[in-house]
């Protein structure tokens, strides 16, 4: 069961930051993305033909953040989080396609199930 404060907080931001290795080179990108409750997962937009596209295609495993961005230090709340990266299919695809169309411009949408 996903605590209800995590879920909470996905749902009130829509901007992450993906991180990629490849070849034992980091990087990190922010992208769009909307949270599926059901499945936990984060289904976020970018092009296939960015650096952190091009690496998470050699390379699914990813890591990431979303974060409240505060000048206050003690008001600063964040998710860290890792899983694996993979284009949706059936029920989910149909699914988060509505909510990108619906919240975002369409690129091609990936999905992030959280491994932790």
């Amino acid at each position: 069961m996903i605590d209800r404060r995590i879920i909470r907080f996905f749902r009130k931001h829509h901007v992450l930051t993906i991180a990629t290795s490849a070849g034992n080179e980091p990087w990190c990108a922010n992208c769009f993305y909307v949270y599926l409750e059901e499945e936990n997962a984060l289904v976020f937009t970018t092009d296939i033909d960015t650096r952190h596209g091009k690496e998470f295609i050699e390379n699914p495993l990813v890591a990431g953040s979303v974060v409240l961005e505060t000048m206050v230090i003690g008001k600063i709340r964040g998710i860290q989080f890792q899983g694996i990266v993979s284009e949706p299919e059936g029920k989910c695809y149909q699914k988060q396609n509505g909510l990108i169309l619906k919240n975002f411009h369409p690129q091609r949408s990936w999905i992030l199930i959280s491994g932790s």
